[in-house]
């Protein structure tokens, strides 16, 4: 079975609450449809209810069934703007100032995630990634025991024997520029526990760097080194190694010569880079010359699930990232 099929099942088990702010938005109109005809999620459209009805009678998309929140009017805006108010204060939030700011959808949206009135939100394909994130911090926040929102790439791969079976996530790829050691450390911790939910999978994760074992002395192996020790001793029931060279994270072989003690090497199935600029090329090179599946980028490392979504996303990119941050909330729900 395929992945998404997997995670698509997973979500039609138990279905999310799940809180669209760009819903005057067509392609998220258009997902909108899809998502309550397979029964993926219950679905909040955020925005003005009546742009919001005329846009999806034109699209022709049925609404029968989804909850329609209009910050305008809501009952909801009030109690949001009080709580965000409260949250914001010592930041020189002011309840007029508050009032104003909820009555963004996204902003909505994501106090409807914080107050329980949603399981997970979507954004992105009108808004830029900071749009995202910045709500989603200051409302949201980490999840206990995580220091960084981060991001990972699920990575499916034809006809490879690495990682469980060519499915491997590598991470963070589209959030963090330079994460100190700390942040990888939980960059390490969240990405395995995203491969356990949404992947199915045994995480087996590789701090990546130039030098395997102390093979290499430099004040950049240094940080993966720190962010290993530091990942292993908050989460001692994970398997966490490094630092390790990407062959001899991934090849058997490899693994057997340089770090031939480790029970990641040879086996790593979960990638940590050690800044964007290798994460993100990395997964582009593996997209491109390996012609992977790359879903994502999936969002992690917040309270609650708050997924992203390209400007250039269809709406079947929202339907399964929907899909995504059901499965999401599942998990964080038990």
């Amino acid at each position: 079975m395929e992945l998404m099929e997997q995670i698509w099942k997973k979500a039609q088990a138990d279905k999310k609450r799940i809180v669209l702010p760009e819903a005057e938005e067509e392609r998220n109109l258009q997902a909108c449809g899809k998502i309550m005809e397979n029964g993926l999620a219950k679905v909040v459209l955020v925005g003005s209810e009546k742009v919001i009805r005329e846009k999806a009678a034109v699209l022709g998309v049925n609404l029968e069934g989804v909850e329609i929140q209009d910050p305008e009017t809501s009952e909801k805006t009030a109690v949001y703007a009080n709580e965000f108010y409260e949250l914001r204060k010592k930041k020189g939030m002011t309840l007029e100032k508050a009032d104003k700011i909820v009555r963004d959808p996204l902003y909505f949206g994501t106090m409807m995630v914080k107050l329980g009135d949603g399981d997970g939100l979507v954004s992105g394909a009108i808004h830029t990634t900071g749009d995202l994130l910045r709500p989603g911090l200051q409302i949201v926040k980490t999840a206990p025991g995580i220091s960084v929102v981060s991001s990972t790439f699920i990575m499916n791969v034809p006809n490879s024997e690495y990682g469980d079976n060519g499915l491997l996530l590598f991470a963070d790829c589209a959030v963090n520029p330079n994460p100190t050691a700390e942040e990888l450390a939980s960059i390490a911790i969240s990405t395995a526990e995203t491969a356990k939910t949404l992947c199915g999978m045994e995480p087996k994760v590789a701090m990546l760097s130039f030098s395997t074992m102390g093979s290499a002395s430099h004040e950049l192996v240094d940080k993966v080194t720190k962010a290993t020790e530091l990942a292993k001793s908050m989460r001692p029931d994970l398997d966490i190694d490094g630092e390790l060279q990407l062959d001899a994270a991934i090849v058997k072989k490899v693994a057997d010569l340089k770090a031939p003690n480790s029970k990641v090497a040879g086996k790593a199935n979960v990638l940590v880079f050690p800044d964007l600029q290798a994460g993100n090329i990395g997964y582009k090179l593996v997209q491109r010359f390996a012609k992977a599946e790359a879903i994502g980028p999936v969002c992690q490392g917040f309270a609650k699930p708050i997924n992203d979504l390209s400007r250039g996303c269809s709406a079947d990119d929202i339907v399964n990232v929907v899909a995504v941050t059901a499965v999401q909330a599942q998990a964080q729900g038990k």
